[in-house]
């Protein structure tokens, strides 16, 4: 196995993307949060969508990689998402994150567009050709785009090899890891990315690691590392609080999570504001945001007991 994809594993977080208030980039607070996530247990990191980089501007992509890299100081690799609209943006994306010392991308397809399999295994392909980093498939249709049949993405596998791994988010996304295993004889890397919500059953069901958010990552840390270690009492205690605010933050789809992240990115003083750039599909009400920390709440007991 190349040692890129060997590193890639366990709890992956996607970071959330702090602004100051004139909706610059706080590098300042980006780099403490990258401390905070190997400092709770992380394994690595990613940047994804949940980081904002539908929101980037293209330099602001096309530079993130090389920061992270930095901040990340070898505690363990950089995952960067390369989704664009076009093969010409994809490898832009991909060649920075390479050249910024990633080790690996995550792919979503176009979203403006709905590709027949033939011409997304193009796109795909160019992105192998461009460089020689693993990449994490991500079919995010259960919130952003259209769903890749099962089928084409185990014959990606059977093509490429261990540079191809997966992060369904496809419903129902228990039997899609499932089905990823049984396709790839149980040789491909899954990695599930619920936000805890599917947690435990993803792990029974045999995957690499988890890609969830910072602003749960003490409690999902603990979780993981219940499961790893068969203490189920104590993973399913961790997990209740974590799957019911993971319940609240899907209603808002995206947005729901990016805004509920930052309002516990903030409330935990990882953030020094709620600074978001929009337009935002979504907004945190008062009576959600009380429930969500009145449940943060019951997550930190479980935590200390």
């Amino acid at each position: 196995m190349p040692a890129e994809t060997e590193s890639i594993h366990g709890i992956l977080p996607v970071v959330h993307m702090p602004y100051h208030e004139d909706l610059r980039i706080d590098f300042a607070t980006l780099r403490r949060e990258v401390d905070y996530l190997f400092d709770t247990g992380a394994n690595g990191l990613c940047l994804a969508l949940v980081s904002d980089t539908l929101r980037l501007t293209a330099q602001e992509r096309l530079e993130m990689p090389a920061h992270l890299v930095e901040f990340a100081e070898d505690r363990g690799p950089v995952i960067i998402s390369v989704g664009a609209e076009s093969s010409v943006q994809a490898r832009a994306f991909a060649r920075a994150a390479e050249d910024g010392g990633a080790a690996g991308l995550m792919v979503i397809p176009p979203l403006s567009q709905g590709l027949a399999e033939p011409q997304l295994a193009e796109y795909f392909e160019e992105l192998l050709e461009e460089v020689r980093l693993p990449l994490i498939i991500q079919d995010a249709s259960a919130y952003v785009g259209r769903p890749m049949s099962l089928s084409f993405q185990a014959e990606l596998f059977r093509k490429q090899g261990e540079r191809i791994m997966f992060k369904p988010e496809a419903t129902p996304l228990g039997p899609c890891i499932s089905a990823l295993r049984d396709l790839t004889d149980g040789k491909a890397r899954v990695f599930e990315g619920s936000g805890g919500v599917l947690l435990i059953d993803s792990y029974r069901r045999g995957v690499t690691g988890t890609i969830p958010g910072v602003e749960l990552l003490d409690g999902l840390v603990t979780l993981w590392n219940a499961c790893v270690a068969g203490d189920w009492d104590r993973a399913y205690e961790v997990y209740l609080p974590i799957c019911a605010i993971a319940t609240l933050q899907m209603q808002g789809g995206l947005d729901g999570y990016i805004v509920t992240e930052r309002h516990l990115m903030h409330r935990q003083g990882l953030f020094p504001n709620q600074v978001h750039r929009g337009p935002l599909a979504y907004q945190l009400d008062g009576e959600t945001r009380s429930e969500i920390d009145r449940l943060y709440d019951r997550m930190q007991a479980v935590l200390r007991s």
